[in-house]
């Protein structure tokens, strides 16, 4: 299948730069600004062989299933958890994601947010909105000297180690893997001991069974009584009620919260939460990575990971498939096939191999704990009948040739 006969729906209002990037390698993009819904997607996928989305869309075991065709899935954002990436690997179709691209504009959003907490920018700001002047240094504080502490210790959160600490600020964090502190920061055996020492405590978790329900109300009051909470993460990993107590008790100062358990589905809808109306609250639109950088970073990377795996089949990257990323041999013709990782299975594709007499220039296979990834380069002339005889072996999920 060509470039130009491969069809790629962009959804959520992505970048424009992807559709661009795209056009600009031969793929018919087609760009929708909404999140569809499940039954939207099933009658929408059909008509297309990629698809791209962000965080609203949900790409379930029943849209997979509706739509086996797909070649790869691109989440233009960080997160993987609204795509079963279980059913997509079973189905041969790696997942993409973009899990650098917008570090540093949460990173610099939580500093931000500190910052206003320290300073009860936002009860000011509206107030000085509606004509109540309230200029007092009482409750307003300086955040150095004061110590941060960074629960989930990868791109962001070490981000945010290395800002804050340039601001005077103690670092300390906590992983459940552990991490090489950058700077000065130091590392706590447990979130309790974080906690406890913390003046502020900002959340950069992703999204599992573990960090459900994270932050409750025994983990709130760990804290330090006048201490802050900032959530970027997930929005399930905060308990909204208890939070809600512990804010009017007073012992959580304020809180900065841009992630929610629900959260609406477009600009359209509105947003409602127990946190409104609450002193030294700041809330959010999930704008973490919202910013233009971010967005036009984030876009150029999925679109070069679409065009990697389609044209030439490079996985690296995928967060559900084994990864595989082979130089271009010019002069063949390049085979891919994902396979049940099966005993035998390598031994039969070899089989007809050596059958159809075939001249392997390059061979490389990678596996996961269910499937096989297969790259081939083979002479021109053999690689459409040889590509035919391997996607009719019984273990095969899917075989294509990509030029």
């Amino acid at each position: 299948m060509t470039a130009n006969a491969l069809k790629i729906l962009l959804v959520e209002n992505i970048h424009p730069v992807a559709k661009e990037t795209l056009m600009a390698e031969g793929f018919h993009v087609d760009l929708i600004t909404h999140a569809p819904s499940e039954s939207e997607l099933i009658q929408l996928l059909p008509k297309y062989d990629v698809v791209g989305i962000r965080s609203k869309t949900e790409l379930t075991a029943e849209v997979l299933s509706k739509n086996p065709h797909l070649l790869t899935i691109g989440c233009f954002c960080i997160g993987t958890n609204q795509v079963n990436l279980q059913s997509a690997r079973e189905k041969g179709v790696p997942v993409f994601n973009a899990p650098h691209s917008n570090t540093r504009s949460v990173a610099e959003l939580v500093i931000a947010e500190m910052i206003s907490l320290s300073r009860q920018l936002g009860d000011r700001n509206t107030k000085a909105h509606v004509g109540d002047w309230v200029k007092s240094a009482e409750g307003a504080k300086e955040v150095r000297g004061k110590t941060l502490g960074i629960v989930g210790y990868g791109h962001i959160g070490s981000q945010v180690s290395v800002l804050a600490e340039a601001m005077g600020l103690k670092v300390v964090f906590f992983d459940v893997v552990k991490k090489l502190p950058l700077g000065n920061a130091v590392m706590k055996s447990s979130l309790e001991e974080l906690l406890k020492v913390s003046d502020f405590v900002t959340l950069h978790v992703p999204e599992t069974p573990e960090t459900k329900d994270m932050m409750g109300a025994k983990e709130m009051a760990q804290m330090k009584k006048g201490s802050y909470l900032i959530n970027a993460s997930r929005g399930t990993v905060v308990v909204i009620d208890a939070l809600v107590e512990f804010l009017k008790s007073k012992h959580i100062a304020g809180c900065a919260i841009d992630v929610f358990p629900e959260e609406p589905s477009s600009n359209k809808e509105k947003f409602k939460s127990p946190l409104q109306g609450l002193a030294n609250v700041i809330l959010t639109p999930h704008i973490g990575g919202s910013t233009e950088e971010a967005q036009y970073a984030i876009g150029m990377e999925v679109a070069e990971s679409f065009r990697r795996y389609l044209k030439i089949g490079s996985s690296s990257g995928a967060v559900n498939f084994p990864n595989v990323d082979l130089p271009v041999k010019h002069g063949t013709s390049r085979l891919l096939n994902v396979h049940k990782n099966e005993p035998g299975v390598l031994g039969e594709i070899n089989g007809l191999i050596s059958k159809a007499g075939a001249n392997i220039e390059g061979q490389y296979l990678s596996t996961d704990d269910k499937i096989g990834y297969l790259v081939m380069d083979v002479h021109s002339s053999q690689a459409q009948a040889l590509a035919a005889d391997i996607d009719k072996l019984s273990r095969s999920i899917r075989t294509r040739l990509v030029y």
